[in-house]
């Protein structure tokens, strides 16, 4: 059977609790590889052979029930229904009705989907929470404690209600990312509504004023404005013409396009973005590993507290009740689930401001990141170079040097490549022959038959070093803020220099000096380009330090450097080039991917748009999150150790400590909760 990764709705699975117990249950079966879980979805990822079947078997031994993912809303009536059954049971004790039977109907109301996980974790002889309360209540009824027994029952059924819908909240703000998108498009050549996974690519659909646009695609005919904040985040809508990109799930401005579709409806950028935030929501982050450890010490050390004070009170009815307040209290849910919810809404908060973060871990790294490490061409600048001057050596023509350039350089992919193509455009370009690229430095071909080239001034070195000081000056002169300088030549001289401009972004200064408000200690530029060009943009923006004329090999070297002095860095680039230093860093980011498919794979981080303000808001928001997490492990702590302190002494009653419980438990939530705003 082929290897694959299958998902499953698990019903009641709402933090790491039991998604422990679920893995317990199945990492040791049979062809299964690989078991994770998203507590904010109530799925559970299955990587590996193992039938489907057999998972099931496996869940119902745990005591859960589950079923195929589909992507419907989890319906939570069940839960209201036994749960109002068993506060009716409760109100009717109060109003004077029989204790006995009402006690026995409100625990039977509100136990009803508690009971099964509580016999499976007895099987396994591992105590769980629902294990705990089961044996609280049965001691409640055992003691006679009917109002006792009837109350924590429906308390314990409230807040596993509650906490369904509240953790649901995150779960839907999580699914509107499958929304983004309409699910159908309108077809030209003729003109009808079809689905959009039935689209082919390449096919040609109308997107009119108003409305989201179904699929990738480049706009072949209209001009509108479009709004991307969706997607990328961005404030303001962007001008969209012929031959310009187009994103699922962005919103058309008042011009009717027509678009040609470049992806298909499960290739889209808002499909590689919800695929990303799922994975990274079944990924748990450090915070809740450490969770997930003190739990398992927490609650069987709270389970022999419980029954030493029952021995020590000399077995005694009352010294029952206190050993059955600890085993409520030994419950560690509102303990782990502060963590997991913190983790999906601060991954949900961080995708709506187009910042896409592919693992829980990697949204607590930012808040310790003190090195930025920055790429120069499409990162500070906007990667969009053009030719601005020409200058011939030797006999030479600008046009002779351009179209000789633009034919060793016809097939690079390297934006300065594509900017000398550009403006070759109407001159003769020959055909390049036996052209070989040299990654960093240059490249060079036969035209015409003969030997020409085209590179840095490091190529110029190693090909016709003694022409070094003759045309270098001249390089100087030409180098500024945002130019490169590039040198033609052939097997016996240099040809000429070109002079390609790249943008410095606009407010690029401005955010640069953010990072550093934000708490960033070093801002270093890595680049491939020349000294001259890279000190001239890294004064102009407030770089600290400047490392230029790099080969990719040696990004990673200097990534390793800047780790080993500082400890934690961020290296912010393409995603494609700057791939390897980005792997070597603390924190890989990835810029203005949004269609980029390589970007997207090869960061931790990846910004949706190319605004370089996304960075200081990203340490910010990491602090947040990591903030809240604290702030929810400290008060599920201090709750449970003041209820522990009063059950010693004999004050807290059942129904205090599982409200208390219920209580810390919405409290995390709700808590965590805030990070949605962003």
């Amino acid at each position: 059977m082929a290897v694959m990764r299958r998902l499953y709705r698990v019903r009641g699975l709402d933090c790491a609790h039991e998604g422990a117990v679920l893995r317990r249950a199945l990492e040791g079966a049979p062809g299964a590889e690989a078991v994770a879980f998203d507590y904010a979805r109530g799925r559970m990822a299955i990587t590996g052979a193992i039938p489907p079947r057999d998972v099931l078997k496996a869940v119902e031994r745990a005591g859960f029930t589950a079923e195929a993912w589909t992507d419907e809303r989890e319906s939570r009536r069940l839960f209201g229904i036994t749960t109002a059954a068993s506060g009716a049971a409760v109100a009717a004790i109060l109003l004077g009705g029989p204790p006995g039977p009402l006690s026995f109907l409100a625990v039977a109301a509100g136990f009803w989907l508690v009971v099964p996980r509580a016999v499976a974790a007895a099987r396994r002889l591992r105590p769980d929470m629902h294990l705990l309360m089961t044996v609280a209540v049965a001691g409640a009824l055992g003691l006679r404690e009917w109002t006792e027994a009837a109350s924590v029952a429906f308390l314990y059924s409230l807040s596993l209600a509650l906490e369904a819908w509240s953790v649901g909240r995150a779960r839907r703000a999580v699914e509107r990312l499958l929304d983004l998108a309409p699910a159908s498009a309108t077809l030209l050549d003729p003109e009808r509504r079809v689905p959009a996974d039935e689209v082919a690519l390449r096919s040609r659909i109308l997107v009119r004023p108003g409305e989201r646009v179904p699929l990738d695609g480049i706009v072949r005919e209209g001009t509108s404005t479009m709004d991307q904040s969706p997607l990328t985040g961005e404030s303001l809508p962007v001008t969209k013409e012929p031959g310009d990109d187009v994103f699922a799930g962005t919103i058309n401005g008042p011009g009717a396009l027509v678009v040609e579709t470049t992806k298909e409806a499960g290739d889209t950028t808002v499909a590689h973005m919800v695929r990303l935030v799922e994975l990274a929501g079944e990924k748990r982050s450090n915070a809740e590993r450490w969770v997930e450890r003190f739990a398992r010490i927490y609650t069987p050390a709270v389970m022999a507290a419980a029954l030493l004070v029952f021995i020590l009170g000399g077995a005694s009815g009352p010294a029952f009740y206190r050993a059955l307040v600890l085993l409520v209290i030994a419950c560690p849910c509102a303990l782990v689930i502060s963590t997991p919810v913190s983790i999906v809404a601060g991954l949900t908060a961080a995708t709506r401001k187009g910042v896409l973060v592919k693992d829980g871990r990697h949204l607590e790294t930012p808040a310790r990141i003190r090195v930025f490490a920055l790429d120069k061409t499409g990162t500070l600048t906007r990667g969009k170079p053009r030719v601005v001057e020409v200058v011939p050596y030797d006999g030479h023509d600008e046009s002779e040097v351009l179209s000789r350039a633009a034919a060793v350089e016809a097939r690079a992919e390297h934006p300065i490549a594509h900017a000398i193509v550009e403006a070759a455009k109407g001159l003769a370009v020959p055909t390049a022959e036996r052209v070989t690229a040299f990654h960093g430095k240059g490249a060079e071909g036969l035209v015409e038959g003969r030997r020409y080239w085209v590179g840095s001034h490091r190529f110029l070195d190693e090909i016709r070093g003694e022409e070094h000081d003759r045309v270098c000056a001249r390089m100087e002169e030409l180098a500024g803020p945002g130019r490169s300088v590039l040198f033609v030549g052939n097997d016996r001289h240099v040809c000429g220099l070109l002079a390609v401009a790249d943008e410095v972004r606009e407010g690029a200064r401005d955010q640069v000096a953010e990072l550093k408000r934000a708490g960033v200690e070093r801002v270093v530029m890595l680049t491939g380009d020349n000294r001259f060009t890279a000190e001239a943009i890294a004064r102009e923006v407030g770089i600290d330090e400047v490392r230029a004329e790099l080969l990719p090999g040696q990004k990673v070297a200097v990534v390793e450097e800047l780790v080993a002095k500082h400890g934690s860095v961020a290296m912010v680039g393409d995603g494609i080039n700057d791939a390897p230093a980005m792997a070597r860093a603390d924190l890989g980011i990835a810029m203005a991917a949004a269609g980029a498919d390589v970007a997207i794979e090869a960061a931790d981080v990846v910004l949706m748009t190319d605004d370089l303000s996304r960075l200081p808001w990203l340490l910010r928001h990491s602090r947040r999150v990591l903030s809240v997490i604290r702030q929810n492990v400290a008060a599920a702590l201090l709750f449970k150790a003041a209820v522990f302190a009063l059950a010693l002494f004999g004050v807290a009653t059942l129904w205090m400590a599982i409200a208390a419980d219920m209580g810390v438990s919405l409290a995390v939530v709700f808590n965590a909760l805030r990070l949605l705003r962003g």
